[in-house]
Formats: C-alpha cells, structure tokens, sequence
C-alpha cells in the first residue's frame, strides 16, 4: 500500500471533508484519516445548515467549488430563507437536514474522487524536520508521509464529555478523545487553550403531543443553496414546532445548579455567548419566566427530534424532569440526554491567513481547532485550508479572501488579525460590507476567482455570466419601460403607495419600498418582455430588483471599499521592528505577536489604534 501522499487530511468532520475534496479535485493525492469512516461531516448538534450569516457563508462555498451546500440541498428536511421582512443584506437560508444521509451523501462525494484515500485510525504525532511538517504517526504505529498536513481535528483533542457530576473522555458522545497532538504542539512552541460547547438531548417523537405544540412550517416556494442548475430545491418538508418552558421548568432545572459541572468550576474551558446553555440562560436572564426553544426532526425515516437552545450539562434525572414540564412533552422518553464537552484549541493569531501556521511549514489548521463554532465556519475554513496546501505545494500564489470579498474573507481575518477569546461564531455584524456580501451575489464575487485556480468547474463559471448577463438585460429593459397612471395605479393604491399622475419610468416605480417585480408582472407589459428573456429565473428578478432598490446603498459600500482597500496595498516588511516605532507599547507588542503582511491587517488588530497606523504609513513611506 502506498503511504506518501500529497496532503493528509486529519479528521472527517466539516473542514475535513471540504479540505479533501477540494484539494483533490485541484489534483492532489490526498489522504483523508479519520477515527470513523461512517461519520463525515457528522452534525454532531443541531442537523441544520445556514443560518444568519452562515447561510451567506454557505452559498460562497458552493460559489468557490464547495460541496456543503450541495449536500445540504440533497438531505434538507425544511428550508427557510430567515429575515425576509428585513433588507437583503440580512437575508439568510437556513435547511433542516438529515443527519444520517448528509453523512452519506458527503461519502459519495469523497469515495467518488480517485485522488481521495483513506484511513481510519488516530493521529498520536506528528512528524517535524527542520520546521517543517513531513508527516504523522497513528495510534496503530502507522507511519504516513505527505508534504503538507491539515488539521480539523473538531472537538477531539483531549476531549471531555460533562453530564451532571459524570465526567468521559470522548470527542462525541459514543465516540474516544484523541491524545499525544496537543502536548506535542505546545512543545514545538504553539500557545493552546481549552473551550467548551454542548449539544441537547434527542427525543423519542412517538412520545410528544404534537398538538399542542406551534407549528412552524418551511417556506411556501423554498429556494436551495447550490447555484448549480441541476441541484433542485426540496419539495416535500416536515415541519419543526415552536415551545416554551415554564416557571416550573425552569425550577427543576435551577434544582440542578448544585451539581452542573458549569457552575461547580468543574468545566474550564470557555463556551460559547451566543449559543449558551439552558442553565446559562436561566441565570443570566432570571428575569424571564419562559425561554422559547424549536424542537426539530433529525430526518425523514427516524422518530428522533432535536430541541435548538436547550443545551445542557445538568444531571440526566434533572432535564428528563424538567422536560416533562414542558407542554406536550408530559410522556416524553429520551434517546440521549443533553452533554458539555471540553476540547482544546490554538488561538488562530498563530496562523497566516492562508490557514498555515507560523511555527511550522505546510502545517494547515482548520475548524474548531481555531477556536470556531459551527458547521459552516469549519466548512469554510476547510475549503481553504486546501486550496492554500495544494497551491503552495505546487508553487502557486496563495488564495486570500479579503473583507470585501466574503465573509469567509471576514471570518479568517478576525481569526488571524484579532484572535479568540470565546467560541467565533459568524454574524452578518461582523462584516463592514453586509450591502456587497450578499447570499443572492455569492457566485457572481467569488466563482471566477476559484476558476482561475481550477476549483470552480467551467460550467459553473458559464452559469454565472450568463446570470450577469440576464440580470444586465432585465435591468435595461426596466430602466427602458414607461407606465401610465390608468396601468399601476390600481397596484399602488392597492399597497398604499403614493399614486402617480403622469408617465414614469418603471425603474423609479421598483425602487419604491412595497413594490416588487412580481406583483408587477401582471398590471404591466413587462411581463411580456420578460418572457423573451432568455433565462430569467426567479433568483435572477430577485437580483435585479435588490440592485434596483438598494443601488445608493451599493455605490456607497464600494466607495469604502476602495478608500479601505488602499491600506490592504501597503505592504509592512517581513521582520518589520515595531519596537523602534513611535507607538504605544500594547500597539508594539500585539503587532509583533502578530506580525501583520499590510498596513490594513494592523488597523484591525484590537490595541492599535489609528494614530499608531499614522506612525506606521509614514515609517513605511506613505
């Protein structure tokens, strides 16, 4: 058997999948090692892709050449496009998936590319000469050689499961801890830490009252997240519900405080602010007598349900209680209860933004090894772990994403530029440039810059300019189209709209809030028009219009873009000594740790301040 390979790819959750399939399919040998071949991309919380912001980060991997959202699309249970009552920048698609067929649709995908091996064993080491990575050692004494590594190793390092005073080694629930990588990392110089996450107990469905409980239905038309055309949107979905818990509930559960492993000191490791746990949320918001919470289905063919937002580290005895408070939970049997796991982790200022580490040549860190949560974020980090390895294995320039790209550009710089010091999880205010970030436009900004690398496939780089070209012709068309007063007034007075009294061209018509192409199709010629269109799907109308509408708003972003992206250019030399600069000493220490490539990089870097970037622009000549 052979065991040199090009890039070894070290855990098969989220960034691992993505990792090898992309380098693979730019040409790499790849081996993919794994603890559990039946288990890639495994939704170890919640079964669901998308999200705010992490829908957006979604789209632009399927836009790079990605696979996530394909598979997202193949096993989705309910799709929901979220904040539709809010502006585009904030629309966001979300899919209830099937957890075990996503798993296998990723091992189709995997096992479909001849460039892709695979192991299944444990990494205890890895192999270092000169500074540079040249390969690992499994639990099985198994040594593979490859030049360069990617580590996604999830929440398995040193891995502790927490339930109520019970306390295992496991990076899932049923599943061991990896050990040996972490102590030898810290050798080799790596700063590590220890964070926290956890997930809520699964339920027997057969044993909840449905009716009592709020339905909540997918979407009436649902979208999907793959561009690609072949890729069709769900047809049939099964709902999730809405419930509440209750003073009495949240009185069992306050009985449990005693013994929570969170509130005991017994959990260390730092968790995550904007998906606490139940017991976190009954102490901070005490004031509240009622938390609401979405009970969702784990798939298709199971009974099994999942309850979003009751994560747990109290005692079995105490959820099981306390859940059967809850209305129509009062014959409830659980699968398995809610758990707190504790992992470790390396604060990613160690890393440039290729996702190389500093200390070590072609070493790749990816997921929550970089103090991340969440699916997407592991996916994302994933995508480009591999395209960086396999472009600098074969001397290419490196693939950099930056802010106003993606906010998968705004999501590694933060890692990189400011560091964790909690769980990073995703938002769309994270991002500067919410207006250009889009998820309708993911295509259009990043599929021809995976094209040129030879990720995105021809066709999907055809499919977008023939979008940019319909989408050009329908706003011409609009802005060439005049209505009368006798055609739309009936449709403004019917919405509200101030009526109009004489001929005015369509396009100020659509800007208007309230108005929509759709609605007009059918007081107005356009419609006729649009048919002769070739290829003018929904997604394209949608497009069109929030370009009309929000075209001030568009202008503007991308005038702060270009001021911004001037500093970007300056470049700061490597090795730069900050010690003699004028600045204040927090400034001179966080850019030394840091080591910043451009003057843009150092403005985002918490401490430094924008009289310190003035000193620098003039030492660099500016």
């Amino acid at each position: 058997m052979l065991y040199t390979f090009d890039i070894i790819v070290v855990g098969g959750g989220h960034a691992g999948c993505e990792a090898a399939a992309a380098a693979a399919k730019m040409g790499s040998q790849v081996l993919l090692l794994s603890m559990d071949m039946t288990k890639f991309a495994a939704m170890s919380c919640n079964p669901a892709i998308g999200g705010v912001a992490k829908g957006q980060i979604v789209r632009e991997i399927d836009a790079l050449g990605g696979c996530t959202g394909i598979v997202a699309d193949k096993t989705s249970v309910q799709f929901r496009m979220l904040n539709r009552s809010k502006g585009p920048a904030m629309w966001s698609p979300r899919a209830q998936c099937d957890r075990t067929l996503f798993s296998i649709e990723w091992r189709k995908i995997l096992e479909g590319n001849t460039n892709i091996s695979f192991w299944q064993d444990s990494v205890v080491s890895l192999i270092v000469k000169n500074g540079k990575v040249e390969g690992l050692t499994t639990s099985l004494g198994v040594k593979f050689y490859a030049r360069a590594i990617v580590l996604t190793v999830g929440t398995f390092l040193n891995g502790t499961i927490h339930v109520g005073q019970a306390k295992l080694a496991g990076g899932r629930m049923g599943e061991m801890s990896s050990f040996g990588l972490t102590e030898q990392l810290v050798e080799l110089g790596f700063e590590s830490g220890r964070m926290k996450t956890g997930t809520p107990p699964r339920f027997d469905g057969r044993t909840i009252h449905f009716e009592k409980l709020t339905v909540q239905h997918g979407d009436e038309y649902p979208s999907k997240f793959s561009f690609l055309p072949e890729i069709k949107p769900i047809e049939y979905q099964k709902p999730c519900y809405i419930i509440h818990t209750s003073p009495d509930v949240h009185r069992i559960l306050e009985s449990g405080f005693v013994d929570s492993p969170l509130f005991t000191g017994i959990i260390k490791g730092i968790g995550p602010r904007y998906c606490p746990s139940i017991e976190d949320k009954i102490k901070t918001f005490s004031d509240k007598d009622s938390h609401q919470l979405f009970l969702e289905p784990e798939g298709f063919d199971t009974h099994e349900y999942y309850l979003s937002g009751f994560s747990s580290s109290l005692p079995l005895d105490v959820q099981y209680n306390a859940l059967r408070k809850v209305e129509g939970f009062e014959n409830l049997r659980i699968f398995r209860p809610g758990y707190a796991i504790e992992y470790d982790y390396f604060p990613p200022v160690q890393l440039y933004h290729t996702l190389e580490t500093k200390l070590i040549e072609n070493l790749f860190f990816a997921g929550q090894i970089n103090g991340t949560t969440g699916y997407e974020e592991a996916a994302a980090q994933g995508l480009m772990a591999g395209i960086n390895a396999h472009l600098k294995l074969n001397y290419n320039e490196e693939f950099v994403l930056s802010r106003n790209q993606a906010y998968i550009g705004v999501l590694i710089d933060d890692l990189v530029s400011k560091g964790v010091d909690e769980p990073y999880r995703m938002f769309t205010s994270r991002s500067e440039y919410r207006i250009l970030l889009r998820q309708d436009n993911a295509d259009e900004r990043l599929t021809e810059l995976s094209h040129r690398i030879g990720l995105a496939s021809d066709d999907r780089y055809r499919n977008v300019l023939n979008k940019q070209k319909t989408i050009a012709e329908l706003i011409l068309l609009i802005n060439s189209i005049s209505v009368s007063q006798d055609e739309i007034n009936p449709y403004l007075e019917s919405i509200g709209s101030a009526l109009i009294n004489q001929k005015r061209k369509l396009v100020d018509i659509i800007s208007r809030p309230g108005v929509f192409i759709n609605n007009i199709l059918s007081v107005s010629d356009i419609a006729v028009a649009i048919d002769n269109i070739e290829n003018c799907t929904q997604e394209v109308i949608e497009e069109a219009e929030i370009i009309i509408k929000y075209s001030g708003y568009i202008e503007r972003e991308q005038l702060l873009v270009d001021k911004m992206s001037r500093l970007e250019k300056v470049k700061i030399p490597v090795g730069f000594d900050y010690s003699k600069a004028n600045i204040t000493v927090e400034a001179q220490q966080k850019l030394q740790k840091i080591n910043p490539v451009t003057i843009g990089q150092a403005s985002r870097i918490p401490g430094v301040s924008p009289a310190d970037i003035a000193v620098l622009l003039v030492l660099l000549g500016r």
